[in-house]
């Protein structure tokens, strides 16, 4: 089979390197891929992931048998719908369906009409009359701009004057461009973070191993917010109990809704969760595979990948039994220094051959440079070791992150320590 993954950063990789263990794969193509992603498939580099006139050429070009697409972008483009056309199989939500992730406002809307616990919350696309509403209202307080901003269109103003910032940000110096003509401003909720990814075919879901992630930049979550510095899994808060509630509460009345819409969701869906003091809420919906969340689950994943996404494709998830490794994985980002603010790229990496056999180093911003592997993003690798324990898997992890060196490495140091207190409690 030939295969076709669109995106070039860590997720991908991870996807990459699960779709390798079917053996009826022949050939992988990444479009446009990484300078780690090479090891593992053909990039094509000079073909965006946004560009889906080009992908399209080059999927029917080269016999592609089965696509996967992704990143936010292309899924909001509607990748998917333009890659069915041509009658190229795809994993991934058509353009409809990812409105889930691409529009804030929709997806607060759906939560609304069809009673799918969140926060309490009210839109708006007139700057004045947002800020009226913020005067009189309880900080922190939490604005986000309707379309897709990279994962930093999320703002959370502690008073009136920072509120009024971050409209004016959104609204009026457009800083997240379109994204930001309308606003959705929601109450400050409390409580322990869950990521859950899962595979549906629209009817059936099957949740994925939950994780957690780090966005701070720094130790004991200080500074700014990135794209994740961290992830574990599975994620200690989560408790059977709670996945129990959410599959009632949120995941299965998530999908009656989009189907009730008239968009049925086939793909990854990927719930982003807070335990309340009430109960479970939804943060976010994203309409794809979380990143750096894909490279701690997906390695727990016993099951074939290929072989699941096919059946979600082809609307038969429920037929399929989706096992687990035990034990838990670690992911260790390693960022440029300067990271989430301005940063160098360009930096020649080194790496020593002695990785243990339970750890593996996803490549998230690197490219190839004159035979040299060198730094070309924020992110630049994830390294994730998976273990029968959290404590080992962390350990190793750490670890592992010592075979690799560059001028201005920088990453966290207690990935997994707010997990580890939970588990020792």
């Amino acid at each position: 089979m030939n295969l076709l993954v669109i995106g070039g950063g860590g997720r991908e990789h991870a996807i990459i390197k699960k779709l390798k263990e079917n053996p009826s794969v022949d050939v992988i193509y990444a479009l446009p891929g990484n300078g780690g992603i090479a090891a593992d498939a053909i990039c094509v580099s000079d073909i965006g992931a946004k560009d889906i006139d080009k992908i399209v050429e080059f999927a029917k070009n080269n016999k592609i048998d089965f696509a996967v697409v992704a990143p936010d972008d292309p899924l909001a483009l509607g990748c998917v719908d333009r890659l069915h056309e041509v009658g190229i199989p795809c994993f991934g939500p058509d353009a409809k369906a990812a409105r889930i992730e691409a529009s804030k406002v929709f997806s607060k809307n759906l939560m609304k009409k069809y009673n799918i616990p969140t926060a309490s919350y009210e839109v708006f696309d007139d700057s004045q009359k947002a800020l009226d509403y913020l005067k009189d209202a309880k900080f922190p307080i939490v604005i986000k701009a309707d379309g897709l901003a990279l994962g930093k269109g999320v703002l959370i103003p502690q008073n009136f004057a920072e509120a009024e910032d971050a409209v004016k940000t959104i609204m009026e110096d457009k800083a997240f461009g379109e994204s930001g003509n309308e606003i959705v401003i929601e109450e400050f909720m409390t409580g322990p973070e869950v990521s859950v990814l899962a595979f549906t075919d629209g009817t059936a879901i099957i949740p994925m191993v939950s994780s957690m992630d780090h966005k701070r930049i720094g130790d004991n979550d200080t500074g700014l917010n990135t794209g994740g510095m961290g992830t574990i899994a599975p994620n200690p808060y989560y408790t059977k109990q709670l996945a129990d509630e959410c599959m009632q509460t949120i995941f299965l009345p998530t999908l009656a809704a989009m189907r009730a819409e008239g968009c049925p969701f086939k793909g990854c869906l990927y719930f982003g969760l807070m335990m309340t003091p009430n109960g479970p809420r939804v943060i976010e919906y994203n309409c794809r595979f979380g990143d750096p969340e894909t490279q701690v689950v997906l390695p727990l994943l016993k099951t074939d990948l290929l072989t699941i996404m096919q059946a979600v494709e082809n609307e038969t998830l429920a037929q399929l039994d989706v096992e687990w490794h035990d034990g838990a994985a670690a992911c260790i980002i390693i960022a440029s220094g300067g990271y989430p603010g301005s940063y160098q790229k360009g930096k020649v990496m080194t790496f020593e051959d002695n990785l243990a056999d339970n750890v593996v180093i996803y490549h998230a911003g690197s490219k190839l440079q004159d035979g040299n592997l060198v730094t070309n993003g924020g992110r630049v690798l994830g390294v994730t070791a998976r273990a029968d324990s959290l404590a080992q898997a962390l350990k190793d992890a750490y670890k592992a992150t010592n075979s690799v060196q560059f001028e201005g490495k920088y990453m966290r140091s207690d990935i997994g320590k707010k997990a580890l207190a939970v588990l020792e409690d």
